[in-house]
């Protein structure tokens, strides 16, 4: 169990980086729906699923085959290092031309007519990202945890400074006569929110490539090939991290019935659903925190004879302290919620948060049992498996949407991913079998998402007594847990 202390330790530095900096970066959502109309907010969120789908084709997944071929492959990490960066460094300029290049025929697609810099400026953002995710990445395997969470708060603190700049304080001055409105314009919106996102990239790549140390340019087959067979599948299985919300948001606006809510046009429900997709974000806070820190994690186990062991039990871990934060977000929605998003329409989408919480959940439980394929080198299973997962969320989409609204498109997210996760696990019990704790696990979630809806619905019509009566729920569902995993407790506790 020490090595299972040691992850999670790595995974509170992390996730501190992660929290803390998200967490800033999330209450600009409160800043978003009291100065930004429900439009700029459903643009927003279309562009950046479309933002998220892209910085994974950017990468293709490099980051993986860095880490795979950096510890496990029996070469020089450095040049491991400086040929994936390289390489990077010539496929982003590559692609980011190329979109850069798409951007009129982007915004005429995605109805921004006369508004292509607004895709130029996202292959700006796209191509910054690009060029820190291998940097990144190496503190990562260098276990300098310290230094990626301090880079990474300080990313998350320019990018707020800027917005608040843009969308409060600079209108304020304009108010006032110390700007004109013709250097920043009144009418922009999102705009502003990519802007800052483009302004704080770009100051964070020194002090990353700092951090992360020299690289010699070099391009060498014997290292790059294997690697690129290696990781082109994996593009695909980085894809289905995204799939969902591309599909579930940026095609939202489109695939919604006219006046399907009343007094919104489709942008706007989009902004709503996206704003409370917000809402999920604590979940995906957590898998991030643990996607940083269990991926290196599991390569340098890879060789340990009780790896697999190991491995169900941070599976484990994982899965209950997930299934109790998906409870106690849902249970207490009805005070969190307002306090977030600014306005009465946004309540429209409350109830699918517990939804989005369970199927950010079945995400990082897909990363957990994915592991199998990467270890074998079998990545090409991650593209027929995404490749499902794609077809679900989209059936899903096209089906569900046009009759349930906002709950179609959170349940199409809960069913690509259970459908991905499913299928995985079953092929990973063949080529790389891992005792899980597949039944406990499996009551876990099922139970914290029924009292999940349970609490969500509960109203005795009082603010106090509803407060008490949700939260023992989270009570009753911690007695099950300590009742029965007193074993899994006590290894925990164990001093190892």
């Amino acid at each position: 169990m020490s090595q299972l202390k040691k992850l999670a330790g790595q995974t509170a530095i992390y996730g501190l980086s992660s929290i803390l900096g998200r967490s800033i970066n999330f209450l600009l959502i409160i800043v978003y729906t009291a100065y930004l109309s429900e439009a700029d907010l459903g643009a927003f969120t279309g562009i950046y699923a479309l933002i998220g789908f892209f910085n994974i084709v950017f990468t293709y997944g490099m980051e993986t085959a860095f880490f795979r071929f950096s510890t496990g492959k029996s070469l020089d990490p450095k040049k491991v290092y400086s040929n994936t960066q390289s390489l990077l460094l010539c496929s982003t300029l590559l692609l980011g031309t190329l979109v850069y290049l798409a951007a009129p025929f982007l915004a005429q697609s995605m109805n921004y007519p006369d508004q292509a810099y607004l895709f130029q400026w996202t292959a700006l953002i796209l191509s910054f990202d690009a060029l820190l995710a291998i940097p990144f990445a190496k503190l990562r395997l260098d276990n300098k945890a310290l230094s990626f969470a301090t880079a990474k708060v300080i990313n998350i603190l320019l990018n707020v400074g800027f917005n608040l700049l843009f969308l409060i304080w600079i209108p304020t001055w304009i108010e006032a006569g110390a700007f004109s409105s013709d250097i920043f314009p009144s009418t922009w919106g999102v705009e502003y929110i990519l802007l800052s996102n483009l302004l704080a990239n770009g100051l964070i790549i020194p002090l990353v490539w700092w951090k992360a140390g020299a690289f010699h340019f070099q391009l060498k087959k014997e290292i790059l090939y294997p690697m690129w067979g290696y990781s082109l599948p994996l593009l695909a299985m980085g894809l289905a991290g995204v799939t969902n919300e591309l599909l579930s948001r940026l095609l939202f606006e489109f695939v919604l019935p006219l006046n399907f809510y009343p007094g919104l046009n489709s942008r706007e429900a989009a902004g709503i659903f996206g704003a409370n997709f917000k809402l999920a974000i604590l979940m995906n806070l957590v898998i991030q925190a643990f996607k940083y820190a269990a991926e290196p994690f599991f390569f340098r186990q890879s060789g340990e004879k009780d790896s697999p062991y190991l491995y169900a039990q941070v599976m484990h871990g994982f899965v209950i302290f997930c299934s109790l934060l998906m409870l106690v977000l849902s249970v207490n929605l009805n005070w969190i919620g307002p306090l977030f998003l600014k306005g009465s329409s946004y309540t429209l989408g409350f109830s699918t948060v517990p939804i989005l919480l369970g199927s950010y959940l079945l995400l990082g439980v897909y990363f957990n049992v994915s592991i199998w394929f990467k270890l074998t080198d079998k990545t090409a299973y991650s593209f027929w498996i995404t490749c499902l997962g794609a077809a679900v969320s989209a059936g899903c989409i096209f089906l569900l949407v046009p009759v349930w609204g906002f709950m179609g498109a959170a349940v199409g997210s809960v069913a690509c991913y259970l459908v991905m996760t499913l299928v995985c696990f079953y092929y990973g019990q063949k080529f790389y079998p891992i005792p899980y704790h597949s039944f406990k696990g499996l009551v876990y979630v099922t139970v914290a998402f029924a009292l999940s809806y349970v609490g969500f619905y509960l109203e005795l019509g009082s603010f106090w007594l509803d407060f008490l009566a949700k939260n023992l729920l989270i009570l009753l569902f911690l007695g099950g847990f300590f009742l029965v995993d007193r074993k899994f407790i006590s290894g925990i506790l164990e001093k190892k």
